[in-house]
């Protein structure tokens, strides 16, 4: 794979640039910068003006409104969105159950959900994992039991994130009890608005309710809701996730943290010597950015492959493994680079996500990502389970 930008790349990297010099409005990126999520209307802003260029689903072909991009274009493209400070792409409609119902679903479904995740009409939240069926993902109880055309679900799901902004939820359901637990799962998309759903939101170490718990007490399904085949669901599941695992790798914002923190390295503080001169600490910097560039690199050849139709294997585990790593590193060398200001925030700045401006902007965000970064070795299989699977699939065990 030639790693150098053709002239046709550059000239693309310069589009994108152009395009947010004019459409990316400042208010979005100062959420950013004071270290605070993008709330509801942020999101909906990003994705609409996105829609709007036809740069939205980076991931879909062409015929299902996609940008039928290929993978360098994508890489360019999050590189310099992330670069911006501009809000990510929310996933699960997008970058989760499009892929899953552009290969799985009947053309039924296509063409009536697919318009709605470009339309930003419905807002897509994850229903996986579940108290004792998070890494184990096969030991869900959520069930779905078939009462003539609807199924009635029952049950639980956590750490559903951003989940209180959703209208649909695509989750993983019980529908059998025979044979191996995998056997029996189904891919079922279910209405928040329904009878019997209900979001509790969760407050994490930062202060944020950005993960949810939601329940479901006799909630009625249209049968025509389940994806592929009843039982099938534990495939469909395993295809989203190496999507998910690819995507949590995080080059963007791993590139987009890395500038951040060489930028605190070389600043002067009160008269005294840039961080950066201290060779332990730049060693470290160092070290992490040969990870990041091989990571990259990495990202690219396997996004490559998939888009040539072949599925990710282990390689997609990985890039969980590794990207989630090197993301945390950054963050805590950042909380190292700014001293004191990285001190918990006090808890009357919580609510609000530090809008007080506690300390240099540079130090506005950074305590807040490390806390939430910390769930990054857990989610989309802990980085343990994804050991485990690279281990399976390259050993043969």
């Amino acid at each position: 794979m030639n790693l150098d930008y053709s002239d046709d790349q550059k000239a693309f990297r310069a589009e994108v640039q152009a395009f947010l010099d004019a459409e990316l409005p400042e208010r979005l990126t100062d959420a950013g910068r004071k270290g605070r999520a993008p709330n509801k209307a942020e999101y909906e802003e990003w994705h609409a003006i996105l829609n709007r260029r036809g740069w939205l689903a980076v991931n879909w072909p062409v015929a299902f409104g996609g940008t039928g991009w290929d993978a360098v274009q994508r890489h360019i493209f999050e590189e310099e969105t992330t670069a911006r400070g501009a809000p990510r792409i929310v996933p699960f409609g997008l970058h989760m159950l499009g892929p899953v119902l552009q290969k799985f679903g009947s053309e039924e479904q296509q063409n009536h959900w697919l318009p709605r995740i470009l339309s930003g009409e419905d807002w897509w939240c994850q229903g996986y994992s579940e108290p004792g069926a998070g890494s184990d993902l096969a030991s869900l109880k959520c069930e779905a039991v078939r009462d003539g055309d609807h199924f009635l679900v029952n049950g639980q799901k956590t750490w559903t994130t951003l989940g209180q902004h959703a209208n649909m939820i695509f989750c993983l359901v019980r529908t059998s009890k025979e044979g191996k637990p995998q056997e029996g799962i189904s891919f079922l998309l279910i209405d928040m608005n329904s009878p019997g759903v209900e979001v509790r939101p969760i407050v994490l170490l930062d202060g944020s309710a950005e993960v949810n718990e939601v329940w479901f007490t006799d909630v009625k399904v249209p049968a025509s809701n389940i994806v592929g085949e009843v039982n099938k669901g534990w495939t469909y599941a395993k295809y989203l996730l190496t999507h998910e695992r690819t995507n949590i790798a995080g080059v963007g914002f791993a590139n987009a943290g890395l500038a951040n923190l060489k930028r605190i390295a070389r600043a002067e503080v009160d008269g005294d010597r840039p961080l950066n001169d201290n060779p332990h600490f730049a060693a470290r910097v160092a070290r992490v950015e040969i990870d990041l560039m091989a990571m990259a690199t990495t990202n690219l050849r396997v996004v490559s492959a998939a888009a040539s139709g072949q599925a990710p294997g282990p390689e997609s585990s990985m890039l969980k493994v590794k990207g989630t790593i090197i993301r945390q590193e950054i963050n805590a060398l950042t909380r190292t680079a700014i001293g004191p200001w990285a001190l918990p925030f006090q808890s009357e700045t919580l609510e609000g996500s530090n809008e007080g401006e506690i300390g240099p902007d540079y130090a506005q965000r950074a305590t807040g990502q490390y806390l939430n970064n910390r769930k990054l070795s857990i989610y989309g299989g802990s980085n343990e389970v994804q050991r485990s699977i690279i281990a399976k699939s390259l050993l043969e065990l």
